[in-house]
C-alpha cells in the first residue's frame, strides 16, 4: 500500500488540483494507494474540497484537536500511517504539500526506488532555475551551506530542505515509536531537516531522486519569507554531520573451539 500524506492549511485553491492529479497518476501507475489529508484548522473552503473528493478517491481525512502547525500536522499524519499499516516492511508513505509545488508524477520513481530496496528516498529539485524565483534559489543555497554536509553514507544529492520524501513504513514506526513529539519548530525547512535526520538514522539504504519543483500557482501567494526561513535553520547548524544510516547486520562468525 502507498500512503500519500498531505498536510493542508487554507489550501482550497490548490488542493483539488493536487488530488485530481494524484488520481490520474495512480490510475496509470496501477498500485493500491490511500490519501491521508490533515486539515489543520483551515478557515477557507479546504474542508468542502475534501468532502467532494471523498466521494471519488480513497481519501481519509485525519482529524486533529485544534491547530497543530506544520510540524504537528506532519507528525500526526506519519504516526497515523505507522499505526494503520498492515505490512510496514512493504508499505510506504510519501509526503506531499497541499500547495501543489511538487509534481505527483515524480512519486512513481520514488515508489520504484523503495520497491528496489531503499528505505528513504529524498527528493531534490531537478532544475530549479527554470521554475523557482531567484530569491528562493538563493535561500536554498544559503540554507544548505548553513546546515553543512550530511555523513558520507547519505547521497550527496539528498536535499535536507526538501519536503518531498518517501519512507518505508517500518522506518516511520522506529522514528515515532515513543510518545514524545519528534518534529518541532516552525516552518517547512526545520521540520524537513528534523524528519530527514530521524529517518536516515533508522534506515539501511537512502536514495536521492530529482523532482520537478513548481512555483506556487497564482491561486494564492507564496508563504515563503526569506529571513525567517534562514533564521529558523541557524539552531540546526551541524545537525546532519552525525547523520548516518543504520549499518546492515554483519554475519556472525563462529569461533573455533
Amino acid at each position: 500500500m502507498i500512503y500519500l500524506c498531505v498536510p493542508a492549511y487554507n489550501e482550497s485553491p490548490t488542493l483539488g488540483i493536487l488530488l485530481w492529479k494524484i488520481r490520474k497518476v495512480m490510475a496509470e501507475f496501477g498500485r493500491d494507494y490511500e490519501i491521508l489529508v490533515l486539515d489543520d484548522g483551515s478557515s477557507d473552503d479546504t474542508a468542502d474540497v475534501l468532502v467532494r473528493y471523498q466521494r471519488t478517491l480513497p481519501l481519509r481525512v485525519v482529524g486533529s484537536e485544534g491547530q497543530l502547525g506544520y510540524a504537528g500536522a506532519v507528525e500526526l499524519l506519519l504516526r497515523e500511517v505507522a499505526r494503520i499499516s498492515r505490512y510496514p516492511k512493504r508499505d510506504l508513505a510519501i509526503l506531499l504539500q497541499g500547495d501543489f509545488t511538487e509534481n505527483p508524477e515524480d512519486l512513481v520513481a520514488m515508489v520504484k526506488a523503495v520497491e528496489g530496496g531503499a528505505d528513504v528516498v529524498a527528493g531534490y529539485p531537478g532544475d530549479p532555475s527554470r521554475t523557482l524565483p531567484r530569491k528562493l534559489r538563493w535561500a536554498q543555497g544559503i540554507g544548505r551551506w548553513l546546515l553543512g554536509k550530511p555523513s558520507a553514507e547519505v547521497p550527496a544529492d539528498a536535499d535536507p530542505l526538501s519536503s518531498y520524501r518517501a519512507f518505508r513504513v517500518v522506518v516511520l514506526r522506529r522514528v515515532f515509536q515513543g510518545k514524545e513529539p519528534v518534529l518541532q519548530g516552525e516552518g517547512r525547512w526545520p521540520v524537513s531537516v528534523a524528519l530527514f535526520q530521524a529517518a536516515v538514522r533508522e534506515a539501511r539504504r537512502v536514495e536521492a531522486l530529482p523532482y520537478r519543483m513548481q512555483a506556487v500557482p497564482q491561486a494564492r501567494d507564496s508563504r515563503f519569507r526569506l529571513v525567517p526561513a534562514l533564521q529558523a535553520l541557524l539552531p540546526l547548524r551541524g545537525l546532519l554531520r552525525g547523520t548516518s544510516p543504520t549499518p546492515p547486520p554483519q554475519p556472525r562468525v563462529r569461533e573455533a573451539a
